[in-house]
């Protein structure tokens, strides 16, 4: 009897690569079609036109947007796989422009100081997930989770919506994002090695700050300009940070082609990021006139949250006992005020880019946030979704890419059973999505499908 003959060394890693390959772009990336792709029948709101077109179709191929009208001029190419979704409204994948995937909803002390940092850090996958399949397809993550959690949803480990992520939350001491409790225990606990220690006091050592976290893998820095609600030690009226060390973040982010975002809720806080160049004010709870002209004059985009003050008054009614009591005061007390200086943002014409918190409030409910800023802020539904789409993207510098249906787009595409102009809530509705694309490959589909 012959043996067999062993197989050599560079066999043996040809076939292991090649049983590997799922790893490498495939779990998790959805399912892609081999050929182009119409959805027919349905309302298109394209991200670009006042109107939507009613009766359209859309045809993409790959990952790119092919043609986008009205179904009778747009043709099908030979072999197409047609979906139908007549009476159904196809417009752009969201855009929340401030989440946080590894957080948790529901803010409990007793369970953050029991669980351990890489435990912490997987709770990102199914939030990505939940995040990709409610019609998020992009999401500029505002502190908490690092750099890896972006390569892997890139490399197809896990679903998870495109990421830009700002890693941590730089805070001053004592400040929003200084996790030190009264009782002095530090709940930051161990940290990973790709997540710098985030509190920093000066002008020379933001500047070195600045550098540890873009060399962590940073698209955007984030800042806290102010106190917040969740913070033990401070109040949302009071502004933290100096001028000089907000500016300093901003020219080290600029040296790389970064900008900088800032968690900003007191009115001297948020005039203070302005000044100092900053891209985007989170929150934006105590604007006046000032501000606001100050934003105009600067083209600062403003990223309300309007629901995760409402969230973490829900969290509290949800797990009474689990919050602490400063969190729900302050939470109540914002409500309002973060109401009007949105409203007064709305009505002076200040660029508004979607975001929710995500991580204070539940993943997966980000498009309360679009009901609730037509609701306080006066917006039709089309700039609801507007700011929720074209105007997120040209915040995080994305527009040639995603934020529209266009032909040469990114197919990043949402497909709502129901009309979001006529009730904005379809789209916080699970059973309602009917279809989600990114980049071409479907995290969710519902839609009847047949053969051109």
């Amino acid at each position: 009897m012959t043996s067999p003959k062993p197989a050599s060394s560079q066999d043996y890693w040809a076939e292991a690569l090649k049983a590997s390959a799922p790893y490498h772009g495939l779990i998790g990336s959805g399912a892609r079609w081999e050929t182009p792709v119409v959805i027919r029948g349905a309302r298109i709101i394209t991200g670009v036109d006042a109107e939507p077109i009613e009766r359209g179709a859309l045809v993409f191929e790959g990952e790119r947007i092919v043609a986008v009208g009205p179904e009778r001029e747009v043709q099908a190419p030979r072999g197409a796989q047609m979906l139908d979704a007549d009476g159904m409204t196809v417009m752009p994948g969201l855009i929340d422009c401030h989440v946080h995937l590894s957080g948790r909803w529901g803010y409990d002390l007793l369970d953050s100081l029991q669980t351990s940092p890489s435990l912490g850090l997987l709770y990102a996958v199914p939030n990505a997930r939940a995040t990709l399949e409610a019609g998020v397809t992009t999401v500029r993550d505002a502190g908490g989770t690092p750099a890896g959690v972006r390569q892997a949803i890139e490399r197809g480990f896990f679903p998870g919506p495109r990421m830009l992520a700002a890693i941590v939350i730089l805070s001053q001491t004592g400040g929003h994002g200084d996790s030190v409790m009264p009782c002095c225990a530090d709940l930051s606990g161990a940290r990973m090695p790709d997540m710098p220690h985030n509190v920093v006091d000066g002008v020379d050592a933001m500047r070195h700050k600045v550098r540890e976290v873009l060399r962590a893998g940073a698209d955007w820095i984030k800042l806290c300009a102010s106190g917040g609600v969740l913070s033990a030690s401070d109040s949302p009226e009071s502004a933290q940070f100096t001028v000089d060390e907000i500016r300093v973040a901003v020219e080290e982010a600029a040296a790389q082609g970064k900008r900088c975002m800032a968690h900003a809720q007191s009115n001297q806080g948020i005039k203070n990021a302005i000044n100092a160049g900053v891209a985007s004010i989170e929150h934006g709870i105590y604007l006046d006139d000032e501000a606001i002209a100050m934003m105009l004059e600067r083209g600062v985009y403003l990223v309300p949250t309007l629901v995760a003050p409402q969230d973490v008054v829900g969290a509290a009614e949800a797990n009474p006992g689990k919050l602490p009591d400063y969190a729900i005061e302050k939470a109540k007390q914002v409500i309002e005020a973060h109401r009007r200086s949105f409203r007064m943002a709305v009505e002076a014409g200040v660029k508004i880019a979607m975001g929710t918190d995500t991580g204070v409030g539940p993943h997966g409910g980000n498009a309360r946030e679009l009901e609730l800023m037509a609701r306080f802020g006066g917006m039709s539904a089309m700039q609801a979704i507007t700011a929720s789409t074209r105007t997120a993207a040209e915040l995080l510098r994305l527009d040639s890419q995603t934020g529209a249906l266009a032909a040469g787009q990114l197919a990043d595409i949402l497909v709502v059973d129901g009309d979001p102009l006529a009730d904005l809530g379809a789209l916080a509705q699970p059973e309602k999505i009917a279809l989600v694309v990114k980049s071409g490959a479907a995290a969710r589909n519902r839609l009847s499908d047949a053969r051109a």
